[in-house]
């Protein structure tokens, strides 16, 4: 069973649908992750898409985020994801939507539909990566969106991203209109978000 990482809940064990068409973010690929967010999540929104399990968004309230929100398609997978939400004791600190996240996060959502940061770990190699991100340059619906994919399923280049690579799986940090480093901002710099250490793909 995976574990959530640090804060309040480190070390806790949250359940993990199963089956071949689930690819859970790996533990050092989330914990990198969420160092790259920690200066951004104390008092946060957070908007979970493709949620499975929860445990991005959940590792997000574990470390000081404000509310999550979980999108997931799934009624099996929604089970276990209220499940962990319930056992950690988070019910007035989430929400938990059922329904296919285009149409949740589409141009038609709901008017206070809007969030700080935006996380997104969908299937690989089917387009909704690349998907996900011009549905988010059309309306945006969160200050930074970032998406987990494929290296062989790389982003449209947007002025301002920034990624980085963990063997085959990528990280983009996409920065919204009011976001530092945002692609529609001219003469902003770009939020530096990686480490000196590491390189990024673009």
């Amino acid at each position: 069973m995976p574990r959530l990482i640090a804060g309040e809940w480190g070390g806790r064990q949250i359940r993990a649908p199963e089956g071949r068409e689930v690819r859970p973010t790996s533990d050092r690929v989330r914990e990198s992750w969420m160092s790259m967010l920690q200066p951004h999540l104390p008092g946060a929104r957070v908007l979970d898409l493709f949620a499975g399990s929860g445990a991005l968004g959940l590792e997000c309230l574990s470390r000081g985020a404000r509310e999550a929100v979980f999108v997931e398609r799934s009624g099996r997978t929604l089970r276990i994801l209220e499940a962990n939400v319930a056992s950690l004791g988070a019910e007035s600190r989430c929400r938990v939507i059922r329904g296919d996240v285009f149409q949740v996060v589409g141009p038609a959502r709901e008017a206070s539909f809007a969030f700080d940061l935006a996380l997104a770990d969908p299937p690989y190699e089917r387009g909704l990566a690349p998907r996900l991100l011009r549905c988010f340059l059309q309306a945006p619906f969160a200050g930074e969106l970032w998406i987990e994919h494929a290296r062989r399923e790389p982003l449209p280049e947007v002025e301002g991203a920034r990624s980085r690579r963990y063997g085959d799986t990528v990280v983009t940090r996409i920065p919204g209109p009011e976001s530092p480093g945002a692609h529609h901002a001219p003469g902003r710099a770009a939020d530096p978000i990686l480490p000196p250490s590491e390189e990024p793909d673009r």
